[in-house]
């Protein structure tokens, strides 16, 4: 959890890349990443299996920033009470997630095949 930490809110409140994206990223590069640096098949694969990662992403949510995906700024003053008040921000953020993980689920069975 530590390391993900600063994925929240589009990349620490900034409203950039979804953090569940940005997880998702760190998921594939885990599992079919290069281990050494000139493992250019490796390096290829994974950057495919990325592109598709954030297509499907995309095309599901019409977005893949975080700010748009809320509708406001993540790092203004006031979204921190808008967490706290709204509790279906908190409901479309699992959803993200859900969604994020359900994109890589179907990724990483079908790679592993």
């Amino acid at each position: 959890m530590r390391i993900a930490s600063s994925f929240v809110a589009g990349m620490a409140q900034m409203g950039d890349t979804c953090g569940a994206l940005t997880g998702g990223m760190m998921v594939l590069g885990l599992k079919f990443g290069r281990i050494v640096a000139d493992d250019t098949d490796a390096k290829e694969k994974n950057y495919r299996l990325v592109h598709e990662f954030v297509e499907k992403f995309n095309k599901r949510f019409e977005n893949c920033d975080c700010r748009d995906l809320l509708g406001f700024e993540p790092g203004a003053p006031e979204a921190s009470q808008r967490f706290k008040d709204e509790l279906e921000l908190e409901k479309r953020c699992a959803g993200f997630v859900r969604e994020a993980s359900e994109i890589l689920e179907e990724i990483i069975l079908r790679e592993n095949d």
